[in-house]
């Protein structure tokens, strides 16, 4: 069974940084896009940054300048180093990816989910 996992969400203090990470478990042949989503309750579910294979990341505004994406193919692993957090920045932050578990057939999972807090 194919999972993601999410891991380094927490409370933190406006300003500081913070990482997340996902890892890709499982059986499976390839990882395409590993991309970070967040998601503030009542509100819809908004990408954050995207992790294109090539090297090249999409942001959204909302983040540029402060957040980084990167992944480490050979951990099958994909961060996020978020610096200079703000309050609104608060949200559970959700990993996605792009999972070839078949020749010819590939679906998107998402993980659990990982609480990030910025609060003074």
């Amino acid at each position: 069974q194919v999972r993601l996992v999410e891991s380094g969400g927490g409370l933190v203090q406006p300003g500081e940084s913070l990482t997340l990470s996902c890892t890709a478990s499982g059986n499976f042949i390839s990882l395409g896009f590993m991309d970070w989503y967040r998601q503030v309750p009542g509100h819809e579910r908004e990408m954050v940054a995207q992790s294109v294979y090539n090297g090249r990341a999409n942001y959204a505004d909302s983040v540029k300048g402060r957040f980084t994406i990167s992944r480490n193919n050979a951990k099958n692993t994909v961060y996020l180093q978020m610096s200079g957090l703000k309050p609104e920045d608060t949200a559970v932050y959700y990993c996605t990816a792009l999972i070839m578990t078949d020749p010819g057939s590939q679906s998107t999972y998402w993980g659990q989910g990982t609480q990030v807090t910025v609060s003074s």
